[in-house]
């Protein structure tokens, strides 16, 4: 994944409760949002790690961060 894109962080949770976290291009966020929307039967998610094979059909939701979170001291100017 090229460093110059934006990043998002995601939840994907799965039937039987399992939920996986993952850093991912804004594009791939989306991407995965409309094999869902589509009905597709495996998005392959790119993310910081890899390249998941999501089974579309067994998620649940998708939880995707809506800011990004800066923890630890310092100025916000």
């Amino acid at each position: 994944m090229p460093e110059t894109q934006a990043h998002v962080k995601i939840q994907v949770a799965f039937e039987g409760g399992q939920v996986v976290g993952a850093l991912v291009s804004a594009a791939a966020a989306d991407g995965l949002a409309k094999a869902m929307a589509n009905g597709d039967a495996v998005y392959k998610l790119a993310t910081e790690d890899g390249t998941y094979a999501v089974a579309v059909g067994k998620v649940v939701y998708v939880r995707r961060a809506s800011r990004e979170t800066h923890i630890g001291f310092g100025s916000t100017d």
